[in-house]
């Protein structure tokens, strides 16, 4: 989806190449965040701690840069959507043996999580980032990320996108866990309310802002249920390729995607 087209000196131009780039991004953030939560046994908590620290200092030397750098950048995505992984889980399950496997008694170090649910957990994150998009509205900034140019837009930018990840985490794992529709029914749904999101850019009346931060969204919960399907066993409907494994092919193949990024952007800023 190309819902804007211009090149912002923060942002990246929103092209078919960031729509792939975010789907490997959230697939990877959803296989890291369950590495360190679960198979490292660090648990939710512990793991949320970590990651959002991460996460700060990943957006710090984001807001710091002067221009856009798609290492800065896309590592700042990665970042929330790790982080954004186990805010969800430690919000919405608990220690609880629905939630348990493997012989465990417990979901790791610190507390076991809160419980809510993925319907009040998705209730919350919805009221939180409707407010974040209340008070930008509010700020009189626009929403168009090509005009983003000031600290206090990107940094309701960034908030909005922590949200966002962390919301698209608990639709992934309400439609993997508790739809029917299983890990790759799930991946196929999302995908298939993508497509219906493409074809509403050709109606005038459906303003691109909103389709690109829908889409924005919705590639969270591709990404979570896609990294459930590569990591889970085969009785869950998975491919049992493990969190450590799955994670370092995403990690190299993501690397690989900025580093195209990178050399593309440093030609577009040669003189022509």
């Amino acid at each position: 989806m190309t819902s804007t087209t211009s090149v912002m000196k923060k942002l990246p131009e929103v092209t078919l190449a960031f729509w792939i780039m975010k789907v490997a991004a959230t697939t990877l953030g959803e296989t890291a965040g369950d590495l360190f939560a679960q198979t490292l046994g660090l648990g939710y908590f512990v793991t949320t701690i970590a990651l959002f620290l991460v996460f700060v200092v990943t957006l710090t030397v984001q807001l710091r840069s002067r221009h856009y750098n798609p290492f800065f950048y896309w590592t700042v995505i990665l970042s929330t959507s790790m982080a954004g992984t186990t805010m969800s889980d430690f919000m919405n399950r608990d220690a609880g043996a629905k939630y348990l496997s493997g012989g465990a008694t417990s979901l790791g170090r610190g507390p076991q999580g809160l419980g809510l649910g993925y319907p009040e957990g998705a209730a919350i994150l919805v009221s939180v980032l409707l407010a974040i998009f209340l008070a930008w509205k509010l700020s009189g900034m626009t929403f168009q990320i090509r005009d983003i140019v000031t600290f206090r837009g990107e940094a309701l930018f960034w908030s909005a996108i922590l949200v966002s990840n962390t919301l698209g985490t608990s639709m992934g794992d309400f439609l993997s866990d508790s739809s029917g529709l299983g890990y790759l029914g799930g991946a196929l749904f999302v995908a298939g309310l993508l497509a219906v999101l493409v074809a509403l850019m050709k109606v005038p009346a459906v303003p691109n802002v909103l389709l690109f931060w829908i889409a924005f969204v919705l590639t969270r919960p591709l990404g979570a249920t896609a990294g459930d399907f590569l990591t889970k066993p085969h009785a869950k409907g998975g491919l049992d390729l493990g969190t450590a494994g799955s994670s370092a092919v995403l990690l190299a193949a993501l690397f690989g995607l900025m580093a195209h990024a990178q050399i593309q952007e440093r030609r577009s800023a040669l003189p022509a």
